[in-house]
């Protein structure tokens, strides 16, 4: 009986997975990889969350650039080469405008209102315009660069001060740290017109944020099995998933309106005197709720607060954390870097951002480590609203889209030696884009909005670092493996030896 039960059995599977294949191929639906699991799908592949670019680049490179993945439920598209992520991100831009509707993005994501999850629609245009005009201008950024560099000369000072005595005097530090707490500096004060770390005594907003990210990093991410398995919520069984994101939100909604409600008071006391350029970012959304308090909500308001905080901090820090790294792991090119920059900058004076225009080769360095190591290795997901055709298949309407920007910004077919670092792969290219085969930021009506203050930040703060340090690493051989949370990081942070140059100790001393 049970020979014969196999037997039916062993006849059903391959009956069901050649009438599969069958039916993909009729439809012209993209290929999908083997073996697709009763219910799970491919979920299977997501074994190491920390490293979910790597293992969907190999599944590309046997299955080709467009695949069909299916997680749980919920049929998904690989994109993994430039021309498939241009037929998405630019033939069918608004098509794939939407985001997929997850219940983290709902709990977190102020019910899915604020700017990273928002639907295509009236709401989010509203969202983006206002970051581009009235938050992330370049009229805005310039007015805010007082902001940006006194934190790096704070960073430059802190790092001095942690220098024992002596006239050949160095230390270590961890990068990833300092970086953070600039970062975090950097966007609070634009935000909020306050920083929080950087004082002898850790402040108490300092201490809040750091749990908060804590808590949000340990939480895996916006997806939850309730999004793979619909039947999930009928059972009950993604409850502990709510009650954790729903207990993660109620700290991060009293934190930023904390902030709101601080900002608000500072402006009834200032009234209409308040110079431009001390007008933080909440400062200017207020204003903005006198004019139309219909839509400026105080939940849009926190909501475009939390994703500037959020994104601008983690992103910025993880680029600069593998820029230093790669520098310390190549002294050639640290050295050329340094050479550029004291031929145009001097050692009278400290880099400032209009020096970055002049700084081509740091620039390549910047533009060469987003290559290698992009802040998002997998774009933030996207949905088809309606059926599509990517690569010359066809694509259903309601399907996710994931973009595996590091697969293609690492691809042997298109990249030189991709896993060597070359800034020189960079220079005399218009712009910081070639084509969709670079796009660090995203593309199309989702791409980031903050690139141009990501890469003020980390120009300006590499840049200073280079000028009055000199580095090398604590290993010889530098731990090189990254693992992805908010944004991609070393797995083991970078420790690193650093001491003054002779020829900027004057200038870090009296800063």
């Amino acid at each position: 009986m049970n020979e014969i039960l196999l037997v039916f059995a062993s006849i059903f599977l391959v009956t069901y997975i050649i009438t599969k294949k069958l039916l993909n191929k009729y439809q012209n639906l993209p290929p999908t990889p083997f073996p697709t699991l009763p219910i799970l799908g491919h979920l299977y592949l997501f074994r190491n969350p920390t490293q979910i670019h790597r293992a969907l680049a190999k599944v590309s490179d046997r299955y080709g650039p467009v695949v069909q993945l299916w997680l749980g439920f919920r049929r998904t598209l690989l994109v993994s080469s430039a021309s498939a992520a241009e037929d998405c991100l630019h033939h069918n831009d608004v098509i794939f405008a939407n985001r997929p509707r997850l219940l983290g993005a709902k709990i977190l994501g102020y019910d899915y209102t604020n700017m990273l999850w928002a639907p295509y629609g009236p709401l989010w245009r509203n969202h983006r315009r206002i970051a581009s005009t009235e938050i992330l201008s370049p009229h805005r950024l310039s007015l805010l660069a007082h902001i940006r560099s006194d934190e790096v000369k704070s960073l430059l000072k802190r790092l001095y001060d942690h220098l024992p005595e002596g006239d050949n005097h160095d230390s270590t530090v961890e990068i990833k740290t300092a970086l953070f707490e600039l970062t975090n500096n950097v966007m609070m004060r634009m935000i909020a017109g306050k920083r929080i770390y950087g004082e002898k005594v850790e402040s108490e907003d300092a201490k809040r944020f750091k749990l908060l990210m804590k808590e949000l990093l340990s939480s895996g991410g916006a997806f939850s099995g309730g999004d793979f398995f619909p039947f999930f919520k009928y059972l009950g069984l993604n409850k502990a998933n709510e009650k954790k994101w729903n207990a993660i939100f109620v700290k991060f909604d009293k934190f930023f309106q904390d902030l709101v409600n601080e900002q608000r008071e500072k402006m009834k006391e200032e009234g209409d005197d308040c110079d431009p350029k001390n007008k933080n970012m909440i400062k200017v959304l207020l204003g903005l709720q006198k004019t139309d308090p219909g839509y400026f909500t105080e939940d849009i308001i926190k909501g475009l607060v939390m994703i500037l905080l959020l994104t601008g901090t983690e992103t910025s820090s993880s680029i600069m954390e593998w820029a230093v790294t790669l520098l310390l792991k190549y002294p050639e090119i640290h050295n050329k870097a340094r050479k550029e920059i004291d031929q145009h900058v001097g050692h009278d004076r400290l880099i400032e951002e209009q020096d970055l225009h002049n700084l081509p080769y740091l620039n390549c360095i910047i533009n060469e480590t987003l290559r290698m190591y992009p802040a998002a290795p997998i774009i933030p997901p996207h949905e088809s609203s309606e059926d599509c055709v990517v690569g010359g298949y066809r694509i259903p309407q309601g399907t996710m889209l994931n973009v595996n920007l590091w697969a293609i910004q690492n691809d042997p077919k298109v990249w030189d030696e991709p896993s060597k670092f070359k800034p020189e792969r960079f220079e005399n290219v218009e712009g910081n884009r070639i084509g969709y085969k670079f796009m660090p930021f995203g593309s199309g009506r989702r791409a980031c909005p903050g690139q141009n203050l990501a890469t003020r930040v980390v120009g300006l703060t590499l840049g200073s670092l280079i000028q009055c340090f000199q580095w090398e690493a604590v290993e010889e051989d530098i731990d090189m493996v990254e693992k992805s949370a908010v944004s991609m990081w070393k797995a083991k942070p970078l420790q690193a030896i650093f001491k003054p140059r002779n020829e900027m100790v004057e200038f870090i001393s009296l800063i």
